[in-house]
């Protein structure tokens, strides 16, 4: 059994708890930790659990929305952290006192109720990886921070039952918004963020055959709303928009499961 829930997405920080369950084994990982501890103890024990319940931790990237309070959280709890060697170069290699794992693409990363597959992705971060996950019979994808719908992230998300993904803006809304020209032009750049239409695009591209569930995420304040994101990514789908779930920054998501 897998299970993920978002704790909070946005450019205010990002995290997610994902869960496997195989018998009597139960691992928790938490993805990201751009909330502070405050607020992640306060999410999580909203989704019923403790910060000592967290096995292990994994960084995406190195924006301060995803990475946050990892140094803290992870020296305080004795929390061991994975991930890749570029990241951890891009926040100046902190010591965490043998906390630390190197995550690479394309080496799994056995959890024993749960495998973790790291991908790369194009974003503008120093080495992003984000996760397939698998208890050998599901499979889930968190992807949260990608420039463009390209072919060497589409295997990755292929073939899941559930999907957290990004559906960062709309593009139009960006386009005639107030932002200013750079940071529209990083935005909506190759290594910034999605679009809707773009995350629509790559959710068209892919083996979808098993596919249950749909969180968006990682939704602008400013240049997106969730029925909008709703609305684009169900007409791809097929599917109603109120199908279609949404990872909001003050509350995150509900639990999604996948298995029994």
């Amino acid at each position: 059994m897998l299970r993920f829930k978002s704790l909070g997405s946005g450019s205010s920080g990002n995290s997610t708890i994902v869960e496997g369950r195989n018998g009597h084994a139960t691992r928790r990982v938490l993805v990201d930790c751009g909330l502070g501890i405050r607020i992640t103890a306060q999410r999580l024990g909203e989704a019923g659990l403790g910060i000592p319940q967290i096995d292990a931790i994994f960084i995406t990237h190195e924006h301060s929305d995803h990475i946050g309070c990892l140094a803290a959280l992870a020296l305080r709890h004795a929390i061991p952290v994975w991930m890749s060697r570029g990241t951890y170069a891009a926040i100046g290699e902190p010591d965490l006192h043998g906390l630390l794992h190197i995550a690479e693409h394309g080496e799994s990363l056995d959890f024993g109720a749960m495998q973790l597959e790291p991908f790369a992705v194009p974003h503008d971060a120093q080495e992003p990886l984000h996760l397939r996950v698998t208890d050998g019979s599901h499979h889930i994808a968190l992807l949260t921070d990608l420039g463009h719908p390209c072919l060497t992230v589409a295997p990755y998300i292929a073939d899941c039952d559930a999907l957290l993904i990004e559906a960062n803006h709309d593009a139009g809304m960006l386009r005639n918004g107030r932002y200013p020209a750079f940071l529209k032009r990083r935005i909506a750049g190759d290594k910034g963020h999605l679009s809707n239409d773009q995350t629509a695009q790559l959710l068209q591209g892919v083996d979808r055959h098993r596919l249950q569930h749909v969180v968006a995420a990682h939704l602008s304040a400013e240049n997106n709303r969730p029925d909008i994101a709703q609305q684009t990514l169900a007409a791809a789908l097929g599917r109603d928009p109120r199908d279609i779930d949404v990872a909001l920054q003050r509350s995150g998501s509900r639990w999604v499961q996948v298995g029994n």
